[in-house]
């Protein structure tokens, strides 16, 4: 059973849960170390300068200026009242499209609404199958569909609003579908070309004995694509090899290290512990013990 007070509970959470979010976006949006987050456009255009850069120290990481703080919402109105082109050349195609998200919403659900008020509620509200029922329950109930008893034909009310709803809201999402689609192609059309407009990442390549991957992706699609395929670059993680490639060097100045050490005193041979820190397990040949480690990673790099 749902009441008034169970309701306003759950709008009071929510309200508060996107006032402390909309705050927290616009503190953090005011701070001089997020500036790159939340402006890399402006960045890319080279219109904004990080403020990051020169003044105190603090001032590098936080916003002292107290008066940026009472006009930390000053920039709403004017995102909603710019025309979208000047938005999209301002902010970018995104906000544009976030933009319309919200628009987008309140088409679908504003005139929901109203019919579902205009309809639904004097369909379930002029029933008194909750009260015939002794069941415990609140006026809100009777707004429900609940209060109406089986077997009515009231029934068809809702059965009706629901293809209703639901036509109107694949209509309303077709059409914005095909407005961001057009928003898109326009966009694309008015910037300058780069490559990765037409480029497509392939990932995962399984891998065959008898061709390389570079030459398994050219002969697909010469094969598959044949009127649309240029060239192709093959890229590999290189983290792992990175990681190597630091590994061998270190255990090269270990090598350089207890070769020279021998030479100084060729009556001893450096030794090492193989174990944690150098402290624990066998100990071994210093000079051999490097040795066989770079030859390992090279066996492993290669």
């Amino acid at each position: 059973m749902a009441t008034i007070q169970d309701i306003g509970v759950s709008a009071a959470i929510n309200i508060l849960s996107a006032v402390i979010f909309l705050l927290a976006f616009a503190f953090l949006r005011l701070q001089p170390i997020n500036d790159r987050v939340y402006f890399p456009k402006w960045y890319l255009k080279g219109s904004r300068q990080s403020p990051s850069h020169g003044g105190a120290f603090v001032r590098k990481f936080v916003n002292l200026d107290m008066r940026s703080y009472l006009k930390f919402l000053s920039w709403m109105p004017a995102a909603l009242q710019m025309p979208e082109d000047e938005l999209i050349s301002h902010a970018g195609l995104d906000s544009a499209v976030y933009l319309r998200i919200y628009l987008t919403g309140l088409k679908i659900f504003v005139p929901i609404t109203i019919l579902a008020f205009l309809v639904l509620v004097p369909v379930n509200w002029t029933n008194d199958t909750l009260e015939g029922l002794k069941v415990e329950h609140s006026d809100i109930d009777k707004l429900s569909i609940s209060n109406i008893p089986f077997g009515s034909k009231r029934f068809i009310a809702h059965l009706t609003m629901a293809y209703v709803f639901t036509f109107w809201t694949c209509y309303v999402l077709l059409r914005e579908y095909e407005i961001v689609a057009t928003m898109r192609l326009r966009f694309l059309a008015s910037e300058k070309r780069r490559p990765d407009q037409f480029t497509v990442l392939v990932r995962n390549i399984p891998p065959d004995p008898d061709e390389s991957i570079g030459e398994l992706a050219e002969h697909f699609f010469l094969v598959n694509h044949p009127d649309h395929y240029l060239t192709h670059q093959v890229v590999y993680n290189a983290n792992k090899l990175a990681k190597l490639v630091k590994e061998k060097k270190k255990m090269q100045n270990w090598l350089d290290y207890y070769q020279l050490k021998y030479e100084r005193n060729t009556s001893k041979r450096p030794t090492v512990k193989t174990g944690f820190l150098g402290c624990f397990g066998s100990k071994m040949d210093a000079v051999e013990h490097c040795a066989s480690e770079i030859e390992r990673i090279e066996k492993e790099g290669s």
